[in-house]
This record gives structure tokens, C-alpha cells and sequence, in this order.
């Protein structure tokens, strides 16, 4: 009887003991968090659940349209939290501006991404990466050969693979999607490795299927473990998203390494043709990269130049067969210019003369954004705007396609419209959308996506009609998966204009496809 008293006792004051030490844990939180919100105030916050936030409330590749939806109800700014990371969507040009580019030295650095960068990008990812030395120095080797004084460079390279992409619409029209990737990745491969590609190359396949990953897997709500780091520290065999991050990460490698050997062997050989990769790795700066450094510096251009182009083509033949009217108006152009009989393909000195396709393909860039909700930024230090106060480590992003479809920042935004940006900024290519993000962080590639979307954009308007497939209900170009490369992303028809149009694109295609290096 004693015994069972003594074990009563013992329990009843392991239970009080229990309690006492939640009840200190339980007004330590509500310490903290009263301190907390008494120095920091955010925007409105999104109802989520606990310790997850609304993880899992972003609906997969449709995540523009659930944050529109968003800005609607919240206004101008409103917060998630994304399991440990506070999110904070900008939903108009104002603070996009406001913070993301006039504050953009304390906004542009990256979360932490234990998944996302640590494991599948090997910590060697530019985009992934934080802002510091490091990535300054990335950005330099990129920014030397992505930057608007290399056009002469590049501009042969767009030529021959444009009139290249023209033969391949003319003779596999079913495969006009495949054209797109072959034409954007050629010409990247073309300058940086000074190697051409062929349509249905596996290893272009290959390449867009690191580069879909990687975007799938910083989206909102896609790692657990990247939500909620804290699961780093559990046993590496307990981690179970760490096999198919690896297996995602040496495939990267793998990709990019096959490129490097190949044109080392031409080196060696003597056959390499003068490109940017044989410049920088025989340059002092290669030597201080590690080798998966030097691979992922070299194949985020790769990805870079072979993904943006490829979508904002697509992108500007859907908006062609959803309505003909501007599509009219960019032709009588180009007829004015090239002439109605198929005299001669536009060129990039014609620039001057049509006016109306720089608009064309700065439409293209607004009307449906390539990242549907922009791509997030950490702000590294404490800051203040318009009453409110972020934490250092918030992380911001652009609401791409809410701002895209706002009638407060463009006159009927779901219309395709070119003629709204025949003003005085027309030839600035990043005024007046958010494509190539904001600040520090926008794409140092900017200039040679604009310009491989125009020459191409002008040649196939020329050429071709893009129609409506008989049958088929409607494009809803809101719902399309722009980033999708197996399949064509919508059905079109597509049909070269004239007899006199087929000929010159023998003329000038079949050359083209059929030069080699």
C-alpha cells in the first residue's frame, strides 16, 4: 500500500512538473510573439494551418491564378507563411518598385533552400544563390556574356537558327514546340560552346528536364524540407526527399559535365571553334571555381538562354490564334517593309521600321509572365515602408500575373494589345512588365531573350498564319503550361501563307539547317 501511495505521489508530481514546464513554455511563446508583433507589423495575413502555414494552399503550375485571386481579396501587399519562411507578395508595379528595385541592395539575396539549392544544385546554382561574393562574382562571368554590347555576337547565330526554325514550321509543323526549344538552345550553345543543335537532340530533352525540376521544386508548398529546415538534422537515411534531390543533382552535373568534356576534346583536337567557355576556362577566374562551380556557372546560362525564349514564343503564337486583329497589323508592317510577295525574310536592321514588332514582343512579355508569381528575394536586414515593419529574412516576391491582368496598371489587360507600348519607352526592354524580374536579381540575359523572341517573332508572323485547330475548344491561355516540353502546350494550326513564302523559306531555311559546326 505504501509502495502504490509513493508511485501515486511520484506521478502526480512528475505530471505537475509536466505542466509547469509547458505553462513556462506556453508564456514564453506568448512573450515572444507579443514582443514580436509589437516590433514588426506585415501586411494581411492569409488564414493557414499551424506550423505549416499555407504550404500547401498554392495549387501546382497554377499558382499565378491562386495569387491573383489573392491580391483581389487582400490588396496591395499580403502575407503567407511557407512553413519556417514569412512570405510577402508585392501586388502592383508601386512596390515592386518602391522595394524590390529602388531598395534592391538589402532585397535581393535568397533563402535558405536545403533541398532546392543545397542538394540539387550542389550550393553552385546562381539563382538559388545568396547575395554575396560569390554570387557577384557568377554574375560577372554572366553578365560578360549575356549583355547587350555582345548583339554583334549573337546576332549571326540568331540569324542562321531563325531561318533554321522557319524550315523546320515549313516541313514538321507538329513539331513547331520542339522548333521553338531547338532554335532557343542552339543559339546559347552556339555562343557559349560553339556547337550547333539538331532538332529531337536527346540532349536538349535532357537539359529542359533539369531546368523543370529545379523550377518545380522551389515553388511554394513543393519540399516539406525546405518549409521546415529543422528536418535537415534528422539521420540521413530518415531523409527521404534526399535520393531523388541527389539523383536530381548529379543528372545536372552529369548534363553540363558532358558538354565541358566534349568541347575539351575538341580542344584538344584542334577543332573547337572560339566560343565563351573556351575563353573562360582558360581564363585566371575559372581556376578559382571548384569543378561543380565551373559546371553549374556554365550550365545556368544553358538554361537560361533555352528556357525563356522557347515559353515567350509559344506564348505570342497563342495570343496570334486567339485573335487575328494585331496579328493583321504586324503583317501589313512587315509586308510594308519585306514586301507582300515574300521578297526578302525581315531583318534585324529593319528594327527601326517596325516599330510595332518590338511592341509585339514586349506584349508577348506582359501578357502572360513566364514566372506566374516571380521568383522570391530575402531582405537581409530589418526595414520600414509605409507603416509597416519587415523582419530581416522576410522574403519578397513579385505577383507576376496579378499585376499582368490589373486594370489599375494596363487598359484592358486580358486583351493582347502591342499597341500599348507604342510610346517613348518602347526600346527599353524592361520598362513596362515584370518578365525579367526587378532589381539586382533581374535576368542579366534580358537582352538576348528580347531579341532571339523578335527576329523569331517577325520571321514566323511573316510567313505563317496560326489559326484555331477545327474542333478544338478554345485556348484558355490562363490555364496553359507554359512550361511544358514533351507536348505541345495548345493546339494550332499552322499554315505558311503562300507558294512564294514556301520558296523563299527553301531558299533561305534549307541552307541554313543544313550549315554545320
Amino acid at each position: 500500500m505504501g509502495v502504490n501511495m509513493r508511485v501515486l505521489e511520484d506521478t502526480s508530481t512528475g505530471s505537475r512538473v509536466a505542466l509547469a514546464v509547458l505553462a513556462i513554455i506556453l508564456v514564453q511563446r506568448i512573450v515572444s510573439n507579443y514582443l514580436w508583433n509589437k516590433k514588426y507589423k506585415l501586411p494581411p495575413r492569409i488564414p493557414g494551418i499551424p506550423i505549416l502555414g499555407n504550404t500547401f494552399q498554392v495549387p501546382p503550375r497554377a499558382g499565378g491564378l491562386w495569387a491573383r485571386e489573392k491580391a483581389q481579396e487582400y490588396g496591395e501587399m499580403f502575407t503567407c507563411t511557407f512553413g519556417v519562411n514569412t512570405w510577402v507578395f508585392l501586388n502592383s508595379s508601386r512596390v515592386v518598385n518602391n522595394l524590390m528595385e529602388k531598395r534592391s541592395a538589402i532585397y535581393s539575396s535568397r533563402m535558405s533552400a536545403p533541398v532546392a539549392s543545397t542538394i540539387m544544385s550542389g550550393a553552385s546554382r546562381i539563382l538559388l544563390m545568396p547575395y554575396s561574393d560569390r554570387w557577384r562574382a557568377i554574375r560577372k562571368v554572366m553578365h560578360s556574356i549575356l549583355n547587350k554590347q555582345n548583339a554583334p555576337i549573337y546576332a549571326p547565330y540568331q540569324d542562321v537558327e531563325s531561318k533554321h526554325l522557319l524550315y523546320d514550321y515549313l516541313r514538321t509543323p507538329n513539331k513547331w514546340y520542339t522548333a521553338n526549344q531547338r532554335f532557343a538552345n542552339s543559339v546559347i550553345m552556339s555562343v557559349v560552346f560553339g556547337k550547333r543543335m539538331e532538332l529531337d537532340n536527346p540532349q536538349i530533352q535532357e537539359l529542359l528536364e533539369t531546368t523543370s525540376e529545379i523550377l518545380e521544386a522551389v515553388q511554394p508548398g513543393a519540399s516539406l524540407a525546405d518549409a521546415l529546415p529543422i528536418l535537415e538534422n534528422l539521420p540521413k537515411p530518415l531523409q527521404w526527399w534526399r535520393p531523388r534531390a541527389q539523383r536530381a543533382f548529379e543528372k545536372c552535373k552529369r548534363v553540363y559535365k558532358r558538354e565541358v568534356d566534349e568541347l575539351k576534346g575538341r580542344m584538344k583536337a584542334g577543332t573547337a571553334r572560339d566560343c565563351y567557355a573556351t575563353r573562360f576556362m582558360s581564363s585566371p577566374e575559372a581556376s578559382k571555381f571548384g569543378e561543380t562551380q565551373l559546371l553549374f556557372s556554365l550550365g545556368s546560362i544553358m538554361e537560361a538562354g533555352s528556357d525563356t525564349s522557347r515559353m515567350a514564343i509559344s506564348q505570342i503564337i497563342c495570343a496570334a490564334v486567339l485573335d487575328a486583329s494585331w496579328v493583321r497589323t504586324a503583317r501589313a508592317a512587315l509586308d510594308v517593309v519585306c514586301g507582300s510577295n515574300a521578297e526578302r525574310l525581315p531583318e534585324f536592321s529593319d528594327r527601326p521600321k517596325l516599330r510595332y514588332l518590338t511592341a509585339v514582343v514586349k506584349e508577348g512579355f506582359r501578357w502572360r509572365p513566364i514566372a506566374p508569381i516571380g521568383f522570391p528575394t530575402m531582405l537581409i536586414q530589418d526595414d520600414e515602408y509605409e507603416g509597416y515593419r519587415f523582419p530581416k529574412g522576410t522574403i519578397f516576391t513579385w505577383n507576376a500575373t496579378s499585376i499582368s491582368l490589373d486594370e489599375k496598371e494596363y487598359e484592358e489587360p486580358f486583351r493582347f494589345w502591342p499597341e500599348r507600348f507604342l510610346n517613348e519607352n518602347l526600346d527599353n526592354v524592361m520598362q513596362g512588365h515584370w518578365n525579367f524580374g526587378p532589381g539586382r536579381r533581374a535576368c542579366s540575359g534580358y537582352h538576348v531573350g528580347e531579341t532571339n523572341v523578335w527576329i523569331v517573332i517577325a520571321r514566323l508572323l511573316y510567313c505563317f498564319d496560326f489559326e484555331p485547330v477545327e474542333g478544338e475548344p478554345e485556348v484558355d491561355s490562363l490555364r496553359v503550361s507554359w512550361m511544358e516540353f514533351n507536348e505541345a502546350p495548345f493546339p494550332v494550326a499552322i499554315k505558311v501563307r503562300s507558294p512564294q513564302h514556301a520558296a523563299l523559306i527553301e531558299r533561305e531555311g534549307k541552307p541554313a539547317s543544313e550549315t554545320k559546326y
